[in-house]
């Protein structure tokens, strides 16, 4: 069996340990993909899945210097996803946004796509507090 499932309510912070074999659809950004999850037999839930442990910089951001950065690390995502017939969602909890998770996404190679973008300085560390503000480089 691939997953462990809970027995009795779900409670908030709760985090399952997986594996749960997922097909990325598409890259969001530099830190969120979507994916098909696949829980059990025969069922598929669409789902967006914020990697754990990251932070990108916003595509939406109003400095330049941050937008490409984004584009940078939503490159290299995209790139590390390519050809990944299927991963592996860990460690997964709910996200503070509605619809969205957030779990440690494992390559079929065993590699972690949001180590490979911390080690390419890609993206920041992120325990899911308070993120570090940074100011323009362009202003």
């Amino acid at each position: 069996m691939m997953i462990a499932l809970a027995t009795g309510p779900c409670h908030a912070g709760q985090t399952f340990d997986g594996p749960v074999l997922a097909e990325v659809v598409r890259v969001i950004d530099g830190d969120t993909v979507l994916v098909e999850a696949m829980p059990w037999p025969d069922h598929r839930i669409s789902t967006y899945v914020r990697l754990r442990g990251i932070d990108a910089p916003e595509l939406k951001s109003h400095c330049p210097a941050f937008r490409e950065a984004a584009r940078e690390a939503q490159d290299q995502l995209t790139e590390f996803m390519s050809g990944q017939k299927q991963v592996s969602l860990t460690e997964i909890s709910g996200d503070k946004y509605f619809g969205r998770v957030v779990a440690r996404l494992i390559l079929a190679d065993g590699r972690s796509p949001a180590d490979l973008l911390l080690e390419a300085g890609l993206v920041e560390p992120y325990a899911g507090k308070t993120k570090t503000r940074h100011h323009c480089p362009d202003t």
